[in-house]
């Protein structure tokens, strides 16, 4: 922990020499070595988040969910700082976009506030779970949970304006309900959930596998909120985005308060993945996402089985 605070103060006052020193000391602290200077790792952070941003834009995911098992399998981090970090990557994006998806209505405080209450709670006891177990088995269980997620984005086909018949009646008392306008025709779509009982109890282990491994959850949130409990697509998406910034905020404390959160590695990766995010947002008219989003399944499945192997001592 010394080096750590070593290495942020060494960068923050301009000192190469301590820097250097703080470097050698958290190297042997996380068990990781290299023989670059202290600022190389950064600045390469920053340029391989830049690539991220754009890829995570043009495949319709969350950088979180790439940057954890990417940055864990590549660089010379140790897991906890990554997921330190992976999780204020998500939270960057997400409070950057939260106010913008409230005031056009296609993220709901009725639908978010019940879910995120659970998952908040949960992401803080997945954080503290996950850093209480073994380095080696959080890398076999995030593995799997990669690979998982890779197989999740090949076979779920989200339904644009899911068909609720009836609402429950705890769908009815939280007020899981509302309207937005759907600006390529000006209708105005209403919309209502259901099966309340199941979204709630998923968003448990999703909560859970937040806060454990540092992932964001979009991911996951999505297709619970539209194909399960019935939200159109675009008010499940705008409240998994609203919701990220209170389900990770909630772990982010966690990280931060065990000091696994440090400057030299959370400021590139939020700086580099929000500048991809604006090149990607103009690259998304002429690229094709259908091409994209199977290269990502496929670095998915690829990081997830890397992330195993190293949890299996391959």
């Amino acid at each position: 922990m010394g080096a750590l605070l070593l290495v942020t103060l060494a960068w923050a006052s301009n000192n190469p020499e301590l820097a250097d020193e703080a470097a050698k000391q958290l190297a042997e602290a996380t068990g990781t070595s290299s023989a670059l200077p202290w600022w190389a790792w950064p600045t390469i952070l920053l340029f391989f988040c830049f690539i991220l941003g754009i890829i995570a834009v043009l495949a319709g995911v969350g950088g979180g969910v790439l940057y954890v098992p990417l940055v864990s399998g590549f660089f010379p981090f140790h897991l906890d700082f990554v997921r330190g970090a992976g999780l204020l990557v998500a939270l960057a994006g997400a409070l950057a976009a939260g106010p913008g998806l409230l005031k056009r209505n296609l993220a709901s405080l009725r639908l978010a506030l019940p879910v995120a209450l659970i998952a908040s709670s949960c992401a803080i006891a997945g954080a503290f779970l996950g850093l209480a177990l073994p380095n080696h088995i959080v890398q076999m269980c995030l593995g799997g949970t990669i690979m998982g997620i890779a197989i999740l984005l090949l076979l779920s086909k989200n339904t644009a304006r899911p068909v609720v018949e009836k609402q429950d009646a705890l769908s009815l008392a939280f007020g899981m309900r509302g309207a937005y306008m759907e600006p390529a025709t000006g209708e105005i779509v209403e919309w209502k959930t259901h099966r309340t009982v199941m979204g709630l109890l998923l968003f448990i282990v999703i909560g859970i596998m937040a806060g454990m491994f540092g992932l964001g959850a979009g991911w996951a949130n999505v297709p619970v909120l539209n194909l399960l409990m019935g939200a159109p697509l675009k008010v499940a998406v705008g409240t998994s985005k609203f919701l990220l910034s209170i389900t990770d905020t909630s772990a982010a404390w966690v990280y931060l308060n065990q000091g696994c959160v440090i400057p030299l590695m959370a400021i590139p990766s939020i700086v580099g993945l929000m500048m991809g995010s604006f090149v990607g947002v103009r690259l998304l008219a002429i690229a094709k996402p259908t091409f994209i989003r199977y290269m990502v399944i496929g670095v998915l499945l690829f990081a997830g089985g890397k992330a195993l192997a190293k949890g299996l001592g391959f």
